[in-house]
């Protein structure tokens, strides 16, 4: 039985945690914050709640596995799954709305046919069926198997396929999502749609590669799902189930160093001087914050390894606590698209540039009476991916930013400013307080191809006996993606040999 050390208590953390108390091991979990769940928490007040993270699960998957193979009790005896359907309604620049229905293709084109005219269903379903394939060429070595055997390969090959040029006598292989947009869809609504899914994950489409099309069939596919309660409460279910593994959690405990003995990991050290010994560490924290508490070089030439300068997008958030209920026919997500959207891609790779200009907002009403006081009220949280280089510190930058998504959020609230109660404002730095990392940014998920720069860094180090773990390492990036890098982790402990380094 080994002794491990997990930094941080984030899902990704608490999943491994899990899995390797399975196993047999003795695990303690040091949590610098007063809480689990990384960025995944809740907000309350005044009988409101509302998620201040991710407010919809994709692979439930993968956490249906964790409960699997981590007690008796399977995922939804813990918590209540529910489809959202429609997946989402899309508000476009032009004014054209369409609802989408959940996992349904033939819904999907038949929806789209009918808001965006004939032929636009078809074009996206036989987009849908491409990206198909690059997810079944990339679904195993990007998610499931750990990354040294082949990343190079995932860094050089685009896996989306090239498509028969209708004019010309040879194929033609988009490289972006943006080319796949102007090439395949089409449309500038169809692509609008496209590059919103990518967005949302803080990824530029005029620079992500083509493989992000993996992005909008992962949905399309498994369907979109909203835990009874709040994401919060999926969190919950975890840290109750690694408690029932015998896991040890040490609240208020900031680990400030990771102690090395003999060329490999052998403990933390925290904030109060406090040592914790230990034969492996494994560590949900920003990649540049790891390297901040090891004195050993973690990356080499050749590594896969997150760019320590340039930080990802983060997400500005909108709490509103509204008098009057939910209408009946109101919808779960609401993507209210930009109405420039060049502009707005503009401004977040270049914030210093010119004023920025509405971004697109996603507007989330769950049906859930545990989020409100009763059913003459209603919560409602309100999104945006924004910079997480623009000045936050500034009263003037927040102000506006508010009043950019409360505009938008009235395209999908009815009588949103009169019903508006007060609202609370969550900024990039809320973030950063809450889950350390550096700029409040979030981190997007690993994609194949862009010559690396989209993978993640390994699970593994340069320092035997410390593990990277969560949404900064691989697979990394989004919910159900840092339950994976727990299992690849566990995995890795577990059934050894131990690795050595991103080989």
């Amino acid at each position: 039985m080994a002794r491990i050390a997990v930094i941080g208590a984030g899902m990704g953390a608490m999943a491994a945690a899990a899995r390797l108390a399975v196993a047999g091991h003795r695990v303690a979990v040091y949590e610098r914050t007063d809480t689990y769940g990384g960025a995944v928490r809740r907000f309350e007040r005044d009988g409101f709640a509302f998620d201040t993270g991710p407010g919809l699960l994709t692979l439930p998957a993968v956490y249906r596995d964790l409960f699997v193979k981590t007690g008796k009790q399977p995922l939804e005896d813990v918590v209540e799954l529910v489809q959202v359907d429609p997946a989402a309604r899309h508000v476009f620049a032009d004014g054209t709305q369409v609802s989408l229905p959940n996992a349904s293709r033939a819904g999907v084109v038949a929806s789209l046919d009918e808001a965006l005219g004939a032929g636009a269903g078809q074009r996206w379903g036989d987009f849908l069926v491409r990206a198909r394939e690059a997810w079944d060429r990339t679904r195993r070595p990007l998610l499931e198997e750990p990354l040294w055997p082949n990343w190079q390969v995932l860094a050089e090959r685009e896996p989306y396929p090239a498509v028969p040029h209708k004019r010309l006598l040879r194929t033609r292989r988009a490289s972006t999502p943006a080319e796949i947009g102007a090439w395949e869809l089409r449309d500038e609504r169809l692509a609008a749609l496209l590059q919103s899914h990518v967005l949302a994950y803080g990824l530029d489409p005029r620079t992500a590669p083509a493989s992000a099309a993996v992005l909008p069939y992962m949905e399309h596919a498994f369907g979109t799902w909203y835990v009874r309660g709040g994401v919060r409460e999926l969190a919950r279910a975890v840290y109750e189930r690694c408690l029932q593994r015998k896991v040890e959690f040490f609240f208020g405990a900031e680990v400030t160093r990771v102690l090395e003995k003999d060329g490999r990991a052998s403990g933390v050290e925290l904030a109060d001087g406090t040592v914790a010994e230990a034969d492996h560490v494994v560590a949900d924290v920003d990649t540049a914050r790891l390297r901040d508490l090891t004195e050993h070089p973690l990356d080499e030439d050749g590594d896969v390894r997150a760019d320590p300068i340039s930080p990802p997008p983060a997400r500005f958030t909108l709490l509103l606590a509204l008098r009057g209920g939910r209408e009946p026919e109101a919808v779960h997500r609401t993507v209210v698209h930009a109405p420039d959207a060049e502009i707005e891609l503009d401004f977040l790779a270049s914030p210093g540039g010119d004023q920025p200009v509405c971004p697109t907002v996603t507007v989330l009403r769950p049906d859930d009476p545990a989020l409100r006081p009763d059913g003459a009220h209603e919560s409602v949280v309100v999104s945006a991916v924004v910079s997480s280089e623009a000045a936050w510190e500034d009263e003037g930058t927040v102000r506006r930013y508010t009043d950019f998504l409360l505009e938008a959020a009235q395209r999908a609230v009815p009588g949103l400013r009169e019903r508006l109660l007060w609202h609370e404002v969550r900024t990039p730095v809320h973030t950063e307080e809450e889950t350390g990392a550096r700029f409040g940014a979030v981190p997007a998920p690993a994609l194949a191809a862009g010559r690396g720069r989209f993978l993640h860094p390994a699970n593994t180090t340069r320092l035997p006996g410390l593990y990277r773990v969560g949404g900064w390492s691989h697979p990394g990036g989004g919910l159900p993606h840092a339950g994976m890098s727990g299992a690849l982790v566990a995995g890795l402990i577990v059934e050894g040999p131990e690795f050595r380094g991103s080989q």
